[in-house]
C-alpha cells in the first residue's frame, strides 16, 4: 500500500497528539508532535533566561536559533516517542503550565516557524508519518493526502487538559487558569499574523467534544481506509 502523509491540526487540548500518536501506532507510521518541537523552543527559551515576564528577547533567540536541537527518540518500554532538547529527555518539562503559558508567543515568531517547518518537511519526506500542530495542512504539508481538522467545545477541552496534570500530580493548577489558558491560545493561535491556526480547504473538520477515544480511532481508521484505497 502506498504510504501518505496524515496531518492533524486543531485547537490546543482536543486530544491531537494523543489520537496522532494510536492512529500511527495502529497503522504502522512515525508519529512527529510538531507542538512538542515548539514547547521545546520554548522551554529552551525559559531555561536560558530569554524571557522578561511576558517579553520575549527575539534577539537572543534568534542569535541561538542554530544551537537548538531537537529530535524524537522511540521509548523502548511504551514504544512512543520522546522529545529530546539537545540530547536531553525533555518530555515531561515541556508540558508543564509555565511552558504552557508561553509557546502560542514562541511559536508565532516567524524565525521560530520558518525554522520548524523545515525541519518537519525533512522529516515527512519519506511519507508514512503522522503529524499533527496548528499548521500541518496548510503550510508544512499543504499535498497531504489526508487532512483532519479538530475542533472541541473549550470547557470539555479544558476539562481534559485539568484531568490530564492532576493525573501528572500538578494539585496547585487550577480549572480556571487552564480555561483561561486554553482561550488565550485559542485567541493568539488564530489571530498570528505567521501561519495562523484555520482549518485546510481539503481538511475533514471532526468535533470531539462527545466522543470517545476509541469512536475517535474507529472514525480515523476509517478515513484512513477511505483516503488510501482511493489512492491506490
Amino acid at each position: 500500500m502506498k504510504k501518505i502523509v496524515i496531518a492533524i491540526d486543531g485547537f490546543s487540548s482536543n486530544g491531537k497528539s494523543t489520537m496522532a500518536k494510536s492512529l500511527a501506532k495502529h497503522i504502522g507510521y512515525i508519529y512527529i508532535d510538531s507542538g512538542a518541537m515548539y514547547r521545546a523552543v520554548t522551554l529552551y527559551c525559559i531555561q536560558n533566561s530569554f524571557f522578561d515576564g511576558e517579553e520575549l528577547d527575539e534577539k537572543r533567540l534568534q542569535d541561538n536559533i542554530k544551537n537548538i536541537k531537537i529530535d524524537f527518540r522511540l521509548n523502548d518500554k511504551t514504544s512512543l516517542p520522546e522529545t529530546f532538547l539537545n540530547g536531553q529527555n525533555v518530555e515531561q518539562q515541556i508540558r508543564t503550565m509555565e511552558v504552557s503559558a508561553k509557546v502560542s508567543r514562541v511559536s508565532a515568531v516567524p524565525f521560530v516557524r520558518h525554522a520548524m517547518v523545515a525541519l518537519q518537511q525533512e522529516m515527512g519526506k519519506a511519507k508514512g508519518i503522522v503529524m499533527d500542530g496548528r499548521d500541518i495542512g496548510t503550510v508544512v504539508f499543504p499535498d497531504a493526502e489526508m487532512k483532519i481538522f479538530v475542533t472541541a467545545d473549550p470547557q470539555i477541552r479544558a476539562q481534559r487538559r485539568f484531568d490530564e496534570l492532576r493525573a501528572k500530580g500538578d494539585t496547585k493548577t487550577t480549572f480556571e487558569e487552564v480555561f483561561e489558558n486554553i482561550k488565550s491560545r485559542d485567541y493568539m493561535d488564530q489571530n498570528r499574523e505567521e501561519s495562523p491556526l484555520k482549518q485546510a480547504d481539503d481538511a475533514i473538520l471532526l468535533d470531539n467534544s462527545h466522543m470517545t477515544i476509541d469512536e475517535q480511532m474507529q472514525w480515523l481508521v476509517n478515513k484512513f481506509k477511505q483516503i488510501t484505497t482511493s489512492n491506490e
